[in-house]
């Protein structure tokens, strides 16, 4: 939460202090129009790249799949979308970060390793068998096994069973 603050504080000391140099070396309406342009060109990535990813997106649910790289992705293109309008050059750098294919998908690796390693850890799953059974509003029983297995590397595998018992 510090940082977040921490940023709010520093980040348009930054933009402000970066376009007053650079509109003192260029001149004022040189930087506005640069600043201008880095939107324009921001927008045209953004739409561009989220149009083909809500079709892959869309694609991976017909089929069944999950799209959970697509999420990512537009989540990502929203931050990136949001701070290439934001005027400044320090934002329009970290905006094409968010939407540049090979920065993005270290930047999603990166993020959801954070997330997932401070959010789940092995110790949470257990070892052994567990068995749990649940009935429903509509007396159908479900039954679910789950089995914890530990692989060569130490890293906990998840493997499960679901059957649906009508009663």
């Amino acid at each position: 939460m510090r940082i977040l603050l921490l940023l709010f504080i520093v980040v348009p000391i930054v933009e402000m202090w970066l376009l007053i140099t650079v509109g003192q070396q260029i001149g004022a309406l040189p930087t506005i129009g640069l600043v201008l342009l880095t939107a324009f060109i921001g927008v045209s990535l953004l739409r561009y790249q989220g149009a083909a990813a809500l079709l892959k997106a869309r694609t991976k649910m017909s089929s069944g799949e999950l799209p959970a790289r697509e999420i990512a992705d537009g989540l990502f293109f929203a931050v990136g979308g949001a701070l290439l309008l934001t005027p400044g050059f320090v934002t329009d750098v970290i905006g094409f970060a968010c939407l540049t294919p090979g920065i993005r998908t270290v930047l999603i690796g990166s993020f959801a390793k954070n997330i997932f390693a401070s959010k789940f850890s092995a110790s949470q799953f257990g070892q052994g068998q567990a068995q749990y059974s649940q009935t429903s509003h509509q007396s159908e029983h479900m039954e679910f096994t789950q089995q914890s297995k530990t692989s060569s590397d130490h890293a906990t595998i998840i493997d499960g069973d679901f059957e649906r018992h009508k009663e």
